[in-house]
């Protein structure tokens, strides 16, 4: 639980963000007044070629870590988390988008949670068009795996208790899909996880997400993270269709051959190999997890 004196490193990854990281951070530190926890805000410079980094050295009372070379979203925050000794992690993104005057609201919440994410469905989304299919198809294929609702699968702007991160490090790709890795351990292990509407404005300056390429990882991210936490979400859907298209063949080569046919036979006993498979993984998993 957090208490009244928790210490939270507020994580800002940032690469190429030189005309939005001034303002980000000034919103993050009004909105630290008047609260009594122990705050430190880390920038993470990652390999940034504009003037971001002069930018990030000219503002007081920050720590900076700086990349050699571009590393990517993950490997910032992961970067971050390992050298921060704080109780709680709060994550949000140097170009302006997320609202940082919602975080108090985050705060006041963590109490009764082990993480909280600020969900980008307020009244103000500006989601670029292109990525919103995607986003779609991976929230809902994330909550069928789940069988959890998801308001928001990948938000950049939530806090959590460190122990968790720091538990599943190993888990988290250098990419964007640290906070979808997150958001799916959290769900696949019965952690508390509330969601708090949020504004999303648009970004200021280029991005630097590739919708296609990031949507296959996302999407393969999800799969693999299912099979190692949820693993019959996944093989007994895979042996179900399996064993009715064997009966289904079964059948009609009965009715039109007056026979039972092999193929049939195959694929009645891959799905029985399948969940079997499925039920040993679960059995390791939660053997190893007690």
């Amino acid at each position: 639980l957090l208490q009244a004196m928790a210490k939270i490193s507020i994580v800002v990854p940032v690469f190429n963000e030189e005309e939005a990281i001034k303002g980000a951070i000034d919103g993050i530190k009004n909105s630290l007044k008047g609260l009594k926890d122990d705050f430190e805000i880390i920038a993470v410079n990652d390999g940034s070629t504009d003037t971001t980094g002069k930018i990030l050295r000219s503002i007081k009372g920050i720590k900076i870590i700086e990349n050699n070379e571009n590393k990517g979203y993950g490997f910032c925050l992961k970067r971050a988390i390992r050298e921060s000794d704080a109780d709680h992690i709060l994550i949000i993104d140097g170009d302006g988008t997320y609202p940082a005057e919602k975080i108090p609201k985050l705060l006041k919440r963590l109490k009764q949670n082990d993480m909280v994410v600020g969900a980008r469905t307020g009244s103000y989304v500006k989601i670029p068009f292109f990525r919103k299919p995607a986003k779609w198809l991976l929230k809902y294929f994330a909550q069928y795996l789940t069988k959890t609702k998801i308001p928001d699968l990948n938000s950049g702007l939530r806090i959590f208790r460190r122990e968790i991160a720091a538990r599943y490090m190993n888990l988290f790709p250098d990419g964007f899909s640290f906070t979808t890795t997150l958001t799916m351990i959290c769900l696949t292990n019965g952690l508390k996880v509330e969601y708090v509407p949020i504004n999303y404005y648009e970004r200021k300056g280029k991005s630097t997400i590739h919708p296609i390429k990031d949507f296959i990882g996302f999407s393969n991210l999800i799969f693999r993270l299912t099979i190692f936490f949820k693993p019959l979400n996944v093989f007994i859907p895979i042996s179900a269709v399996l064993f009715l298209g064997g009966v289904a063949k079964l059948t009609r080569d009965f009715i039109l051959l007056n026979q039972f046919g092999l193929g049939g036979t195959l694929l009645i006993l891959t799905a029985i190999q399948i969940a079997f498979l499925g039920i040993l993984a679960e059995l390791v998993i939660k053997r190893t997890s007690v």
